[in-house]
């Protein structure tokens, strides 16, 4: 089960400016940037408490950050939920009937591990499981 929101994903244009605008808002520079090749994304990373905001650019006009940017411009583009067990997690979720965009837990950023829960049955919500590698 979660136990906690882990982050916010934010997808941007301009990782740079975008930076400056969550710098000046948290008042704390982003602890940590990464590239995500088979996400083709950078992405960078503040902490908010015990939580995290991430920021990601794509990398390429196919990647789904591109695609989101392309269809609903900027904004907030997954909420990420610490979970202990991810493969558990996938599990009880696909059992209750939900569809994953991942049925498999992959690597993702900031040493974790990740799955995706299809937002067509999660009111549009685009949710990510995370658990540490």
């Amino acid at each position: 089960m979660p136990n906690k929101i882990e982050h916010l994903g934010i997808a941007v244009s301009d990782l740079e400016a975008s930076e400056k605008i969550f710098t000046d808002v948290l008042g704390a520079a982003p602890y940590k940037r990464e590239e995500v090749e088979s996400e083709n994304v950078i992405t960078s990373f503040f902490k908010v408490g015990e939580n995290k905001i991430e920021l990601l650019q794509a990398t390429s006009e196919d990647s789904a950050i591109a695609k989101f940017i392309a269809a609903k411009g900027e904004g907030i583009h997954h909420v990420a939920f610490a979970v202990d067990d991810i493969q558990a997690e996938i599990d009880r979720l696909m059992n209750l009937g939900y569809r994953m965009i991942h049925e498999k837990p992959k690597e993702g950023a900031d040493g974790k591990m990740i799955a995706f829960l299809h937002p067509k049955g999660s009111n549009r919500v685009l949710v990510e499981l995370c658990a540490d590698k």
